[in-house]
């Protein structure tokens, strides 16, 4: 069970059956990061992409608190069938958008086709460190990232995950934030030059 911290749903209870295999973000994590993003964007006019989605946790988040574009991508269609169904219990079938498939597999399917203020992705806390070197490498050289806009993994606080756009990580307990900024377009520019000399 998890509960929507604030927004239009604040205080609400989603409890997932008990056979889910899921591990929500906790309170006061997640009231951490919607503080930090508050500050930041305005939830109302942005487009969220929330990655290895579970049962919605972080997808509700923002759309209880007026973000009416949430692009939620998980693989398991008993979790995506809980995010329609609950979606529509709460009536916000018409602000999140369910995807279901290996999220590896969408990054590589939909580059280039939509941008967004904020990518979320919290993969299994057992996922190995080469697999979210490649998970940011397909957000932020795929324009998934628009120029204002920031990438959010969460992972375990003992993982630390070195990138050239990486700005800052936020530390609760054992599940950290790190957060990426999208790339320039000079960034861009050199690392073209560099596959080219490569090949």
């Amino acid at each position: 069970m998890y509960r929507i911290i604030s927004g239009k749903w604040k205080a609400k209870k989603i409890a997932a059956p008990k056979n889910f295999d899921v591990r929500p973000t906790t309170d006061f994590a997640k009231e951490a990061l919607f503080s930090i993003l508050e500050n930041t964007y305005d939830m109302q006019s942005i487009s969220v992409l929330d990655l290895f989605a579970g049962i919605g946790s972080i997808t509700f988040e923002f759309a209880s608190r007026g973000c009416q574009d949430v692009t939620s991508v998980e693989m398991n269609p008993k979790h995506t069938s809980f995010i329609n169904a609950t979606a529509s219990e709460l009536d916000m079938s018409l602000q999140v958008n369910t995807q279901r498939g290996d999220v590896f597999d969408w990054l590589k399917k939909f580059r280039n086709n939509k941008s967004y203020e904020i990518v979320f992705a919290d993969a299994p806390f057992e996922t190995e460190e080469k697999k979210y070197h490649e998970l940011l490498s397909l957000v932020l050289k795929n324009k998934y990232l628009k120029p204002n806009g920031i990438l959010i993994v969460e992972h375990q606080s003992r993982l630390k995950l070195d990138h050239p756009n990486y700005k800052f990580t936020r530390k609760y307990g054992n599940v950290s934030f790190s957060f990426y900024e999208p790339y320039q377009e000079t960034q861009m520019e050199t690392e073209a030059e560099n596959s080219d000399t490569a090949e």
